[in-house]
């Protein structure tokens, strides 16, 4: 099990920057690939960025160059940093770790089996 609580959230004016953190414990060390999710009212559930085991990361096209996720050695804690932020980018911003099979064999991508935060809200104003 894996528990996740988010913070850093707040309101920015558009061009600035926010960083948001993520507080992870529980079987941290064990856990799979992490990443940041957002969900704008209307609409889905969208994955922002993730890095993998391996620190490789990935990066949606809607915030390449804008965002950077990043994650501390021992997986305490998840950050995502967001710079020239747009009034698009507005959105509760979710925290998720992957899941691992029941056998701990391999290690599900990010996506239904998740472990998930509670959200935090980002607001960018124009």
């Amino acid at each position: 099990q894996v528990q996740l609580v988010e913070s850093g959230g707040g309101s920015v004016q558009a061009g600035g920057s926010l960083k948001l953190s993520c507080a992870a414990s529980g079987d941290i060390f064990n856990s799979c690939g992490m990443g940041w999710y957002r969900q704008a009212p209307g609409k889905e559930r969208e994955l922002v960025s993730s890095i993998n085991i391996h620190g490789t990361t990935v990066y949606a096209d809607s915030v390449k160059g804008r965002f950077t996720i990043s994650q501390d050695g021992a997986k305490k804690t998840l950050y995502l940093q967001m710079g020239s932020l747009k009034t698009e980018d507005t959105a509760v911003y979710f925290c998720a770790a992957a899941a691992r099979s029941l056998s701990g064999g391999y290690c599900y991508a990010l996506g239904p089996r998740n472990y998930w935060g509670q959200g935090t809200q980002v607001t960018v104003s124009s």
